[in-house]
């Protein structure tokens, strides 16, 4: 077992495995744990770098310091600019994010079946994903770590007269410190670098941080390794040159932007590389209660709700970010600012998730980084607006005095007699403050190699040797959060690897 961490130049590595997997989130952790388990050498290769609980920073300026891609500065490209949310790290975007636990819908399977001929995989995710609850140790959010804001928007929906339910989350005893987004000092939350990182290298595996591959090394149409340069966590200076080889098979999962794009550097031909980029564009609304909410304690995501799921398409929940988010997310200035963060203690966000039918492209851009394209198109932005005002709804059914809606050019809060405005806010996405999360495709998966980068086992058309294992091969929008489905098709790529 090894793990090398950044080297200077001159300190070039060579090392070689059975198996080498790029990434070491959701994907590439559950990939690598499975074949390491049917008793490969496996080498995990990871960008980003190697850090303990304990050195996860407390302030929203250090976590896109040392947790996000990119300082969290990767934007989506359409009419409007979005925010792509990642993490750049060993443990990937589970060291993250909410860690939130949902099965794969039944319908999706049937979907992917009808538009793309995949076959055979409904019950050996599920079963996977009974795996993967037991070992990562999936609960509800605990009476104790719900918070206010939680058990708010529960009342809320309740009254709204819809269905709603606490979230289950990948987190053993949550004791609702708020701190997800910023990575969890109380190793509460099952990450992969806590669990299925350290696995690896107890079974004899390697991990290799600070290591943005550039390119698999591919002869004639076998992948036989990758290649890169170490790069420095915090001073971004270049490294050692690393060449790491694959006895057995490259498995890439690097995330749904960084994937695509170095199957592109890579050489790998294929008409869909790149395409049927899909993500949930969400946003959240404010509301401000009489009472004190304290919206910094309680999980970070304790409740949510899929009753929209199928019509219009969305999904709600809870998100509790830093006092810093918040700042930045009201309108104004100076005194005027300050005066509005005086409310600070009294307010909670709650937001939506589209599941939105626009596509858009993921390409390789200038010096290596990932350049995306994405817009939505009048019936997501329909959508978007419909979310927007069910949570407005839901906030005064909980009893808010008032709500902050975020919009360019409505007014800055609104009461509970105003909501209607809600539903002639503009339709341009410039006019809201959104993100995108829970991406998918870019390498998606299908039976026919002109409509498909890889098939339904993850294997890229084509090649040998060479498995996609990511949000990436999702084909569709699956309209809730992706990780479970992520780390079960993982798995169950992995398997069939180790079989062959």
């Amino acid at each position: 077992m090894s793990h090398v961490a950044f080297r200077e130049r001159g300190e070039d590595l060579r090392l070689e495995a059975d198996y080498v997997v790029v990434g070491s989130g959701a994907g590439g952790a559950a990939a690598a744990v499975t074949l390491a388990r049917s008793g490969a050498e496996v080498a995990i290769i990871e960008a980003g770098a190697w850090r303990d609980p304990e050195d996860y920073p407390s302030s929203t300026y250090g976590a896109m310091r040392d947790l996000f891609d990119d300082w969290g500065t990767q934007l989506a490209r359409g009419r409007a600019l979005w925010p792509i949310v990642q993490a750049r790290t060993v443990g990937g975007t589970t060291v993250i994010n909410s860690a939130i636990c949902v099965r794969t819908p039944g319908d999706i399977f049937a979907q992917w079946q009808r538009e793309r001929g995949i076959e055979g995989l409904a019950e050996r995710v599920w079963a996977h994903q009974d795996t993967l609850e037991r070992e990562l140790r999936v609960e509800e959010v605990p009476e104790p770590a719900r918070g206010n804001s939680n058990r708010l928007a529960m009342l809320g929906a309740s009254r709204a007269g819809y269905d709603s339910h606490w979230i289950r989350r990948y987190v053993a005893g949550c004791e609702g410190t708020g701190q997800c987004l910023q990575g969890c000092k109380k190793t509460r939350k099952q990450s992969t670098n806590l669990n299925y990182v350290p696995e690896v290298l107890a079974r004899g595996g390697h991990v290799v941080s600070s290591a943005p591959v550039k390119r698999v090394a591919i002869e004639g149409r076998r992948a036989i390794g990758v290649r890169g340069r170490f790069e420095h966590p915090r001073t971004k200076a270049w490294g050692a040159d690393f060449f790491v080889r694959a006895r057995r098979a490259v498995v890439v999962a690097a995330s749904v932007t960084h994937s695509p794009a170095l199957l592109e550097r890579s050489g790998v031909r294929s008409p869909a590389l790149g395409k049927y980029f899909r993500a949930h564009p969400g946003t959240g609304v404010f509301g401000i209660y009489d009472e004190p909410v304290d919206t910094n304690t309680g999980a970070t995501q304790g409740w949510a709700s899929t009753a929209f799921r199928a019509d219009p398409g969305l999904k709600l929940e809870t998100l509790s970010i830093p006092f810093e988010m918040v700042a930045s997310r009201l309108s104004g200035g100076g005194a005027r600012l300050i005066e509005r963060l005086r409310e600070y203690r009294h307010l909670c966000m709650w937001c939506h998730a589209v599941r939105a039918e626009s596509v858009g492209t993921v390409r390789n851009g200038l010096f290596d980084k990932p350049v995306v394209r994405y817009g939505l198109d009048r019936e997501d932005m329909l959508r978007f607006r419909q979310g927007m005002i069910l949570l407005a709804k839901t906030h005064f059914a909980a009893g808010a005095k008032k709500i902050l809606p975020g919009i360019h050019g409505m007014p800055y809060e609104l009461g509970p007699d105003q909501v209607s405005l809600l539903e002639d806010a503009p339709l341009d996405p410039r006019a809201y403050i959104a993100i995108l999360s829970h991406l998918f495709g870019g390498c998606v998966m299908g039976t026919d190699p002109r409509d498909a980068v890889t098939d339904a086992r993850g294997r890229v058309h084509g090649y040998d040797g060479l498995v996609v294992a990511d949000a990436s091969v999702i084909p569709s929008n699956l309209g809730v959060n992706p990780q479970h489905t992520i780390m079960a098709l993982a798995m169950a790529f992995a398997e069939d690897l180790a079989s062959e």
